[in-house]
């Protein structure tokens, strides 16, 4: 019987009292007894928890026990007591056991076991919580019945969102899961290079270090050249010898940077081709009426992008608010593309926009979340075409706070397309022919509302990290070219603030409304990483307040102190790695590192799920017209909300992937060259080493740095060898030499030039630290996968 469940009907039987003194919420035969409203002790609620991820919350865990009266704040403090230790964690209000699955998560199906069942892993999984968990997917009769249709019904490359069931047996957990949606159907899809053989035909070699040869006979080659980029399907399996394969696409040489971005397009499956259906439905949208809306085309609204921007969502406008009650209050427009008149829930557009989730941004292309024809042409707020907007007009007193807020749906006319750099040189008074006539009527507005928002920033207080964004230039014949880091400018920083506002007054807006929604939220560290971020910074002379209710402006005070300092870096990564990650939810906890207590995406709908999901239930929670949200979708928020949170953690690693094969790509031909490099991270088998020219980072395993035997110290993130009492820590600045590449891995291993620094007696003492470790051993192997630190 699982945890939390009535107990099963046995007819006229009595229960036996040794069934009484066991609590409802049992974990199974060997389950210690609980006499039901006792407190259950450590080992009973750390199982209760593993096993029952759908009812985890402190008032679950209080039911399931019959825990009642003081019982319960004993219970708050045996989870806090938990938390602390770091054997559970908290997501949102649920707890759960660190390195356990969600209830409700993503899965790949990856084969077909013994029994016949299908076999799956997680689609997102933290590597710091070891290997990811084997999930054994129940396929029911149901799933495949015509009532239901195939939608549940999944297969081998299969992802899908499923829900979790756990069994706790001992210190393992094992894990099955029910289908709730297939989400995307690969086919079983594999990706690799083709590698011709002298005698015909040839072999896949593998483009992931995990990754599997397949021999591939001659008849089965197709086009496939030496060194092409292919998708292949799987054939029958041989008795013996490498399984074998049939080339199905041709994508291109692997030589070329141009294939790089697709590696990882078709690693991580996203969807990249429109079907012909999603296609017809964008050709043949057309444009929106005037009719029910209000005509705005008169505002001087302007939008304010990157140079290189070809869609254009948003459009800004500012003045000054002339009431009585408000002196130095100014009055700011936001309008944003109304996707939801051209994107009906249910639709094929709508159906391949959740498929997607956001749109996945690489150096060389885009894959967008909408086809062109809706992205970049009806959506778009073109200078001087009519547009359709949703738009929020809100009021702001001298001291930028929030007064007033209402949302409108319109028909805009954009006055000007700008660049943040172009926008920018006219108020520093460089101006152009375009900016010129804007400056006065537009421009100098929308910088004072900014100074006005920024005081009511400043008094709230958002997490202020010091992280430069790196991006790579390519060369016309997809090369790179350089890595920089854009000027960080007022013009970026107002619309920012003037989007952030714009999400704020949408939540706050359907809160009121009681309409329900998908908020963006974050949630505070947890407590395990605020102590070891707080061990960290007393090694440097830094402290953190104790206590569950920390805030963004704690760290913002030890950022501060750190500033100007030579741990600057390391301090600020630091903080960033302590951070919990945020997520989509229907469930609104606030958004910490904003230091936000309503927050929903509302400004991107062009590129973010989310936001469309926003932007329906504004229309239909304010009777704004056509395009709503449905009773089908309100209830479907949970799903779709882990859903797109699991698009975009796959966006973010395919970007993040390429950027090292296109870097790793570049540097294949440098190999004994020397870089200047800063340590990165630091773990037992050696230091990630970051190359601030490129962007991107490789490995030195501990083997290589000499011969000595070195300790890893966890608080002072720090390697320190025992007989000279030399090492590196996180921050340090050295001089390394490209020992060996591996591109299509997007692998790089470092030989360390520089000697080590004199360390802290701390770093060598045996509390908290690794196994020494000895110099010059035997060849290490690349740099682990980079997902595991951060």
């Amino acid at each position: 019987m699982s945890l939390g469940s009535p107990p099963r009907k046995t007819g006229s039987a009595k229960p036996r009292s040794s069934d009484k003194r066991r609590t409802a919420a049992k974990g199974g035969k060997d389950a210690p007894a609980v006499r039901r409203g006792d407190m259950p002790d450590r080992q009973t609620l750390l199982r209760f928890l593993s096993e029952n991820p759908d009812r985890a919350t402190k008032r679950d865990i209080a039911k399931a026990f019959g825990l009642k009266g003081d019982t319960r704040a004993e219970l708050k403090s045996l989870l806090r007591e938990l938390e602390d230790e770091g054997l559970i964690e908290r997501d949102r209000k649920t707890l759960r056991r660190p390195g356990t699955l969600p209830a409700v998560t993503v899965l790949e199906i990856t084969m077909r076991g013994a029994d016949g069942d299908l076999i799956a892993r997680p689609a997102e999984w933290l590597e710091e919580h070891g290997p990811a968990p084997i999930v054994n997917v129940r396929q029911s009769n149901a799933g495949r019945s015509k009532s239901r249709g195939p939608s549940t019904a999944a297969g081998i490359g299969d992802r899908v969102l499923a829900r979790i069931f756990a069994t706790t047996k001992g210190d393992s957990t094992a894990y099955s899961a029910k289908v709730m949606k297939v989400l995307d159907r690969r086919g079983g899809a594999i990706l690799g290079v083709f590698k011709e053989s002298p005698g015909g035909g040839g072999r896949l070699l593998p483009i992931e270090r995990r990754g599997e040869e397949y021999l591939i006979d001659a008849d089965f080659t197709g086009d496939a050249r030496d060194g092409d980029l292919v998708e292949v399907e799987t054939a029958k399996l041989g008795r013996m010898g490498l399984p074998r394969a049939k080339v199905m696409s041709v994508l291109g040489s692997v030589e070329g940077e141009k294939a790089i971005s697709m590696i990882a397009i078709h690693a991580h499956g996203i969807p990249h081709v429109f079907p012909a259906e999603v296609l017809k439905a964008a050709d043949d949208a057309r444009p929106a009426p005037l009719s029910g809306r209000e005509d705005w085309r008169d505002i001087p609204l302007i939008t304010i992008d990157p140079a290189d921007a070809k869609d254009h969502d948003d459009a800004v406008f500012a003045e000054e608010d002339t009431a009585a009650g408000n002196p130095g209050g100014v009055i700011v427009t936001v309008a944003i593309a109304d996707v939801s008149f051209y994107v009906r829930p249910g639709s094929p557009l709508d159906r391949e926009a959740l498929k997607r989730g956001n749109s996945a941004y690489f150096p060389d292309r885009v894959v967008p979340m909408l086809p062109e024809r809706i992205s970049n042409d009806l959506c778009s707020l073109r200078e001087g075409e009519d547009r359709p907007a949703l738009a929020v007009r809100m009021t702001f007193s001298s001291d930028g706070r929030k007064i007033a807020h209402r949302f409108h749906r319109v028909m805009i006319k954009s006055a000007a397309k700008l660049s943040y750099q172009q926008a920018q040189a006219a108020v520093d008074g460089k101006s152009d022919e375009v900016t010129g006539p804007l400056l006065d009527p537009v421009l100098k507005p929308l910088w004072h509302a900014y100074s006005v928002l920024k005081r009511g920033r400043d008094k709230r207080q958002p997490l202020d990290l010091d992280m430069p964004e790196r991006k790579i230039l390519l060369t016309p014949e997809g090369k790179v070219d350089k890595v920089v880091v854009p000027e960080r400018l007022d013009a970026h920083k107002l619309i920012e603030e003037c989007m952030i506002q714009a999400n704020v007054a949408a939540a706050e807006t359907l809160e009121k409304r009681r309409q329900p929604l998908i908020y963006r939220v974050h949630d505070q560290p947890s407590l395990a990483k605020q102590e070891v971020l707080r061990e960290f910074l007393a090694t440097l002379g830094l402290s953190l307040a104790r206590g569950a209710a920390v805030r963004a402006s704690s760290f913002n005070g030890i950022l501060e102190r750190a500033s100007g300092e030579p741990h600057q870096i390391m301090v600020n990564e630091m903080v960033l790695r302590s951070q919990s990650q945020a997520i989509y939810s229907p469930e609104n906890i606030g958004h910490f590192g904003l230091n936000l207590m309503k927050y929903a995406h509302f400004t991107s709908p062009i590129r973010r799920y989310a936001d469309l999901i926003v932007h329906r239930a504004l229309v239909g929670s304010l009777g704004l017209g056509e395009g709503a949200i449905t009773p089908e979708q309100e209830a479907a928020l949970e799903s779709i909300a882990a859903e797109i949170s699991t698009t975009e953690r796959r966006a973010m690693a395919a970007e993040r992937e390429t950027v090292d094969r296109l870097v790793a790509h570049h540097l294949a031909g440098r190999v004994g060259e020397a870089f200047d490099g800063r340590v990165s991270g630091v773990t037992k088998s050696g230091l990630f080493i970051s190359l601030p020219q490129f962007g991107a980072d490789g490995f030195i395993p501990v083997s290589t740095l000499g011969l000595d035997y070195y300790h890893y110290d966890e608080a002072h993130m720090a390697l320190t060898g025992e007989k000279t009492g030399l090492g590196y820590r996180l921050g340090d600045s050295v001089e390394v030499k490209v020992a060996e590449v591996i591109p299509l891995a997007g692998a790089m291993r470092f030989e360390m030039l520089s000697e080590g620094r004199k360390m802290p007696a701390g770093t060598r003492s045996f509390h908290k630290s690794g196994k020494a470790r000895r110099g010059g051993g035997k060849k290490p192997g690349t740099r682990p996968p980079r997902g595991g630190r951060r």
